[in-house]
């Protein structure tokens, strides 16, 4: 816990960026508690379909508003709790009966050694120290509190208080993340590995466990049913028309390189958009022999060595989701995603380095406390030198600017990179910077809407109206239901002298985006043009109600009221 708690005591002080903005700072569902399908927003928010932790937002909003600290310590609190769980099943797992001989004495120490490495290990960083990636830890942390009950109610007299436990952790973890699919397949194969004999003896001890497991899907397959995909984006805008085997075989290679991060986890990078898409499998053959080198070994150590199988099922059942046949445009690769695979393969190290010092020491005929010792000085050396990477990436994090300018520096190529990177020097007013990450964004990935309506607006604030149209007309044409393109034209319509033009954009924007507040006060000044004053009057209020920091919108609304005699209210 203090391990966990030091390494990201930096992280406190964090910023919100990216996906936090729309899921935090712009997302008016959290300001309510109730009712509770006020915390699913829907749409491209982080947190839309994952109520759970929309309605952690929601608590931290209550408590401390959009004080970034609270964020923060809530994520970390999460991340040391999962860590305590884990160390928990780590410990039962090697103390039971299937590697009790082998394992029992040392299994708090040896699962202490694994936990504190997951704990610290810098490739978490994205889903500790982005908040809105609580998604991940939240799904993480149900997770392992799914498994632990089933490992604890096989052992205990009140086996049922714990199975009841475990089912609601998974009903939670699936409304944290859709990832939690898997926890009943990854429970069914522990206990099957490690507490059951037989499938057969299995179901007859446990049915009704799963039967209650199973019924957590029931709402993610209403979801698939009803919307056709899982998550077809995940952040971002779409990368254009790529197949499920397009994306299956680009995965091959990304798998590979999660494994390296594993491994040694650097450079990280919080945004993978411009990871190369697979058109053949000799892209990445290279890779696919490792993935089926790894495959193979783990049917092999099924049969012959089921525990050291385990492993391989975890790891690769867990990343199913995201990395099989399930397209999540815009993030071909994502390091949050190895939240729970990573725990496979530092356990993996952990046993292996654990294994070799026995050995060694036997054969050597070392004396047990110099194994002992050997032992220490590598666990501490290994989770200092881990820690202090977590510290360092950590500073990355400390402002939206650094972790840009981070992504900048290790991904060049990356266009949403540029464009994020323009996003936020547009935001304070530096311009011809601006200009110059957008235009290199859209030359990088000319079909990327969000990079063309940038770039745009940047071209409509320098009052260069004709290039601006341009620009929203091709984020148009490549997203037709594209909320700020609508509003950003009908700008420029009416700025043009287009009033009546802009009109219908202002309203098409309102209908995909109905807290579009720049919309709704835009609407507003075109209707006060047409002499429609109570409308424009509505539109400007509504707009209030939504952004109260729009003083252009307040003034216009008060003159409105002064015109109309209403001077106490336009005073006010």
């Amino acid at each position: 816990m203090a391990a966990g708690f030091a390494v990201y005591a930096t992280s406190f002080q964090g910023a919100f960026f990216f996906d936090d903005h729309t899921a935090i700072r712009d997302n008016r569902d959290i300001g309510q508690l109730w009712p509770p399908w006020a915390w699913q927003p829907r749409g491209e928010s982080a947190v839309a379909w994952r109520p759970i932790a929309g309605l952690s937002l929601a608590i931290n909003y209550a408590l401390g508003g959009t004080r970034v600290w609270g964020y923060h310590a809530f994520n970390v609190i999460v991340h040391v709790l999962a860590g305590l769980v884990l160390f928990g099943v780590v410990r039962r797992t090697l103390a039971g009966p299937t590697l009790r001989d082998r394992y029992g004495n040392q299994a708090p120490w040896l699962a202490m050694a694994i936990s504190l490495v997951w704990l610290v290990h810098p490739l978490q960083t994205e889903s500790v120290t982005y908040v809105v990636q609580r998604t991940e830890l939240l799904m993480g942390l149900f997770f392992l509190l799914t498994l632990y009950g089933v490992i604890r109610g096989h052992d205990s007299p009140r086996a049922g208080a714990w199975y009841i436990g475990a089912i609601l952790a998974c009903a939670l973890g699936m409304g944290s993340k859709e990832v939690m699919v898997t926890a009943p397949l990854v429970v069914l194969a522990y206990d099957r590995v490690f507490l059951s004999g037989s499938f057969r003896e299995l179901f007859r001890s446990r049915a009704v466990v799963y039967a209650g497991l199973a019924t957590t899907w029931l709402p993610f397959l209403y979801r698939l049913l009803r919307e056709g995909d899982l998550r077809s984006e995940s952040a971002g805008f779409g990368l254009g028309s790529v197949t499920p085997w397009d994306y299956a075989r680009t995965q091959v290679g990304v798998i590979v390189h999660y494994l390296r991060l594993s491994l040694w986890p650097h450079p990280l990078v919080v945004d993978y958009y411009d990871w190369p898409v697979a058109k053949s499998l000799r892209d990445v053959a290279p890779d696919a022999v490792i993935i089926l080198t790894l495959l193979g070994a783990t049917v092999w150590a099924l049969r012959r060595q089921p525990a050291l199988g385990f492993l391989g099922v975890w790891f690769f059942l867990i990343l199913a989701p995201t990395s099989s046949v399930l397209v999540l445009l815009g993030e071909f690769a994502a390091e949050r995603r190895m939240y729970l695979p990573l725990a496979a393969v530092v356990t993996l190290v952990v046993i292996c380095a654990y294994e070799a010092i026995e050995r060694l020491s036997a054969r050597l005929a070392v004396r047990s406390p110099s194994a002992k010792a050997a032992e220490a000085i590598l666990l501490v050396t290994a989770v200092l030198a881990l820690g202090y990477a977590t510290v360092r990436r950590n500073e990355d994090y400390r402002s939206e600017a650094s972790i840009l300018l981070d992504l900048v520096s290790k991904r060049p190529d990356n266009a949403r990179a540029h464009s994020n990177v323009g996003a936020a020097l547009f935001r304070q007013r530096r311009l011809a910077e601006a200009l110059h990450h957008f235009s290199e964004a859209v030359r990088l990935k000319p079909d990327y809407p969000q990079a063309r309506n940038n770039l745009g607006a940047v071209l409509l604030e320098q009052g260069r109206l004709a290039e601006a149209s341009a620009q929203f007309a091709e984020a148009l044409r490549l997203k037709p239901d594209y909320a700020d393109a609508h509003a950003n034209m009908g700008a420029v319509l009416q700025r043009s002298g287009h009033t009546e033009e802009a009109i219908p954009q202002y309203t098409e924007a309102i209908r995909l985006a109905p807290t579009h507040a720049l919309a709704h006060s835009n609407l507003g000044l075109a209707l006060m043009e047409q002499g429609k004053l109570d409308e424009a009057a509505r539109q400007f209020e509504t707009a209030l109600s939504l952004d109260p920091s729009r003083q252009d919108t307040r003034r216009a609304l008060a003159n409105l009221k002064q015109a109309a005699g209403r001077t106490g209210p336009a005073r006010q």
